[in-house]
């Protein structure tokens, strides 16, 4: 399912995730993932040293603290990259739904094994 023969409607597979802060991994492109997922409250505080991680909000506002610098605020229709490597926790006050993209078996927390670290899974 790397690569649907139709086109992907992000709203029908955001339906689909029920838990909060567990990507489900959509479509895979130029060896990249995209992954839906719904999240509120906060995350654990983690990196990714294998490459950037790129989040498009579909619904809602997040927030991605990061280290050494400005929170960011990203809202409904934007994009925001957390560079490589650089430490990064994401909230939201409400329930956010966002698609993120990672490099191929990225853990949703990086480094930091939690409660919250979620199984590879595609829908």
């Amino acid at each position: 399912m790397a690569r649907p023969e139709t086109p992907v409607n992000i709203d029908e597979k955001l339906a689909k995730v029920t838990g909060l802060w567990s990507p489900k991994t959509v479509l895979e492109a130029n060896g990249l993932e995209f992954k839906a997922v719904k999240v509120q409250g906060e995350f654990v505080w983690h990196n990714h040293p294998e490459g950037d991680e790129l989040f498009i909000v579909v619904r809602g506002e997040l927030t991605i603290d990061l280290e050494d610098r400005a929170s960011a605020v990203v809202r409904s229709g934007e994009m925001f990259v957390v560079p490589r490597g650089v430490h990064h926790r994401p909230h939201a006050e409400r329930e956010c739904e966002i698609v993120i993209m990672d490099p191929p078996g990225v853990v949703n927390t990086g480094e930091v094994t939690s409660d919250l670290t979620a199984d590879e899974e595609w829908i």
